[in-house]
C-alpha cells in the first residue's frame, strides 16, 4: 500500500488492516439521499477512503435544511444539492471518486437510475421511495442499510436479501409523506451508524443488524432493539426466491 495511504487511514488500518483499507477503495456504495441521513452517511464514508459514492437526490437546498444537512451551506441555498455535497465531499477527500445522479426514484426508473453497487444506503425521507429501493435492493442480491428519522427518534436496520426480513416484511405500508420535525443530531447519530454499517459489511468485521432493528431515543438518550423476522408471504421476498 502506498505510503501516503497508509500514513492516512493508520487509525483505521489498526482494526482491520491494510487488506481492509483495500476493500474500501475498491467499495462503490450508492446513497440515496444528499440530505438529514445523505450528510453523516457520504462525509463518513468519504473519510474512510470508500472508493466510490454514487449520490443520488433531486432536490435544491432549502433555508429549512440547514439545521441538519451540515454539507450544505447558506450560499448553497437553490443549488442542487448533489453538487453541493459533491463539492464538499471532495473537499474532504479528493482521492475518492463521487458519482451524482438527479433523478427522483420511481417505480419505474429505479432498474436505470441505480447502477451496480457493492451495498445501498437509504437515507430517504419517505416510505414510498423506501419500498422501491427495497425491491430492487431484494431483486439484485445487494445489502441494503436502512435508517429513518423523526423529531428526536431515528431507526436502523441491515437487509441482507435472502437471509434477513425485507424492508416490506417490517413495513408493508407507506406512511403519508408529510413534514416532519427533526433535530439535527438525530440524523446524525443515525447516518454515522448506517455509515458504521456500510463499512463493517465491506470490511468483514463485527455483527451487522440483521434482523435487528435499532432504535435510538434522543430524549432519554437510550438505545433499544426489536428483533424482527421475515414476513411469511412477503411478495418481494417470494418473488425474489422464484427468479
Amino acid at each position: 500500500m502506498e505510503k501516503y495511504i497508509a500514513e492516512k487511514y493508520v487509525r483505521q488500518i489498526m482494526l482491520f488492516g491494510e487488506e481492509g483499507q483495500k476493500k474500501l477503495r475498491k467499495a462503490k456504495i450508492f446513497v440515496a439521499g444528499a440530505g438529514g441521513l445523505g450528510s453523516p452517511i457520504s462525509t463518513y464514508l468519504a473519510i474512510a477512503g470508500i472508493g466510490k459514492i454514487i449520490l443520488a437526490d433531486f432536490d435544491s437546498v432549502e433555508l429549512s435544511n440547514l439545521n441538519r444537512q451540515f454539507l450544505h451551506h447558506e450560499k448553497d441555498v437553490g443549488r442542487e444539492k448533489i453538487k453541493s455535497a459533491e463539492e464538499k465531499l471532495l473537499s474532504l477527500n479528493p482521492e475518492i471518486k463521487i458519482e451524482t445522479i438527479r433523478e427522483r426514484i420511481t417505480e419505474e426508473n429505479a432498474d436505470s437510475v441505480v447502477p451496480s453497487c457493492d451495498l445501498i444506503i437509504d437515507a430517504l425521507d419517505n416510505f414510498d421511495t423506501r419500498h422501491v429501493l427495497n425491491r430492487l435492493a431484494v431483486e439484485r442480491n445487494i445489502p441494503l442499510v436502512h435508517g429513518a428519522v423523526s423529531g428526536y427518534r431515528g431507526q436502523v436496520t441491515t437487509v441482507i436479501p435472502g437471509k434477513t426480513p425485507c424492508l416490506y416484511c417490517i413495513f408493508p405500508t407507506s406512511l403519508k409523506k408529510e413534514v416532519f420535525p427533526v433535530l439535527g443530531t438525530t440524523p446524525g447519530v443515525i447516518g454515522t451508524i448506517q455509515a458504521n454499517e456500510a463499512i463493517k459489511y465491506i470490511t468483514g468485521q463485527g455483527k451487522l443488524l440483521e434482523g435487528r432493528l435499532l432504535l435510538w431515543d434522543g430524549l432519554s438518550c437510550s438505545f433499544s432493539e426489536l428483533k424482527i423476522n421475515k414476513t411469511e408471504n412477503c411478495p418481494i421476498c417470494r418473488a425474489n426466491k422464484e427468479l
